[in-house]
């Protein structure tokens, strides 16, 4: 596991997940005694030399590795502790490690106490008002168990976080360089586009506006009819080409439909544009962020784009679907592969998404398919 990677356990996902977590705490308790035996030398000056020393870096090691295995954890492998801060943390387990086990032996006894007010409910030697108030009450102290243990597990989670790494200001240092890392890949992303943009203009528009002016001129001196005639009619085919040029580069900088009829009418306006034949699944219950169902369109145009000149693909399938607080966005093809994820355009989307908290994915084998999956909050 690489040091950019935090300790802030996985969620676990699944009956798996709740198993192996219910693992970790059992085996917590079952170490809580070496823990406690090792309260003493945590509590010694200077740690109790280089004995007391090498116990608790094996007691930690442990300790990090019961975490990693049952709880999800992920620690940088470069993190390393003080010692002060070991001992510390030893000590504190030892703490939570005790008020667990009193909690689950009582957990134990409530559960013996429930089988044996069953018990006597099915002889007849207890009376219904009475088992009655003794569920109620057994409901709540299971209740206030339950939520025990959870701000147990909540705390020790927070407690080995602090031990093993990374700690709450190397988390914020983190995020800083995130911001920035991403706020530079923004701007880089805006000058490509600049230049992209530029080019367009220079090749395509400037050029076009060149050959229709030589065009009039050619007309304006012209003293046959019929051949003048001819140059205006190529005059009139080159402003209309320039035209729908003009338009292209106005919907690649930003299209009008996107503000005005929302995301899945510019989807629509890239599939009447498109090369390929374009396959769209459009499953947003709402209105998006601006932001959002900006890099959204963008992703699509730019997969839809490379598709059409590099992929010798046949068809592409585009689905935009909202699950709860977060926007998917697989781009799909049928063509070659061997996209490169570190390409110009895909590079731009990454930073463009990145500024959002949104990830990018591109699994492009050769021989294909090629499919680019965005990830973005809809917060």
């Amino acid at each position: 596991m690489g040091e950019g990677e935090d300790a802030r356990g996985e969620k676990g996902v699944g009956e798996g997940g709740r198993v192996r977590r219910g693992a970790g705490v059992l085996l917590g308790v079952l170490v809580t005694p070496l823990l406690l035996l090792h309260l003493p030398l945590a509590l010694l000056p200077g740690g109790g030399g280089a004995g007391a020393a090498a116990v608790t870096d094996r007691l930690a090691a442990l300790e990090r590795a019961r975490r990693t295995a049952f709880c999800g954890d992920r620690h940088p492998d470069r993190y390393r502790a003080e010692p002060r801060v070991l001992r510390r943390y030893l000590a504190a387990r030892a703490g939570t490690g005790l008020v667990t086990a009193v909690v689950l032996g009582l957990v134990g006894c409530g559960a013996l106490l429930a089988g044996l007010l069953a018990a006597g409910a099915v002889r007849g030697s207890l009376g219904w008002s009475e088992l009655a108030g003794q569920v109620l009450l057994g409901g709540v102290l299971l209740f206030l168990a339950v939520q025990g243990l959870l701000s147990l597990a909540a705390l020790e989670t927070r407690l080995a976080r602090d031990c093993f790494g990374p700690s709450e200001t190397e988390l914020l240092r983190r995020r800083v360089t995130e911001l920035a890392d991403s706020r530079a890949a923004v701007l880089h992303a805006v000058d490509a586009e600049r230049r992209r943009i530029e080019r367009d203009l220079h090749d395509g528009v400037q050029q076009r506006l060149v050959a229709l002016r030589l065009l009039l001129a050619r007309a304006g001196r012209g003293t046959d009819p019929r051949r003048t005639a001819d140059l205006l009619g190529q005059a009139h085919r080159e402003a209309g080409d320039l035209l729908t040029e003009l338009r292209e580069v106005a919907w690649r900088v930003h299209p009008s439909a996107l503000d005005a009829l929302g995301l899945d009418e510019a989807l629509a306006g890239i599939a009447a544009r498109a090369a390929l034949p374009l396959r769209i699944h459009y499953a947003v219950p709402g209105p998006l962020p601006e932001a959002v169902r900006t890099a959204a369109y963008f992703v699509v145009s730019e997969c839809v784009t490379n598709a059409a000149k590099h992929s010798g693909a046949a068809a592409v399938d585009v689905r935009v679907e909202q699950d709860g607080a977060r926007l998917t966005v697989r781009v799909g093809d049928d063509g070659g592969g061997g996209a490169d994820p570190a390409g110009g355009g895909l590079a731009g989307l990454r930073g463009r998404l990145a500024a959002l908290d949104g990830t990018l994915h591109v699994h492009s084998p050769h021989g294909g398919p090629t499919v680019v999956t965005a990830e973005l909050p809809c917060t």
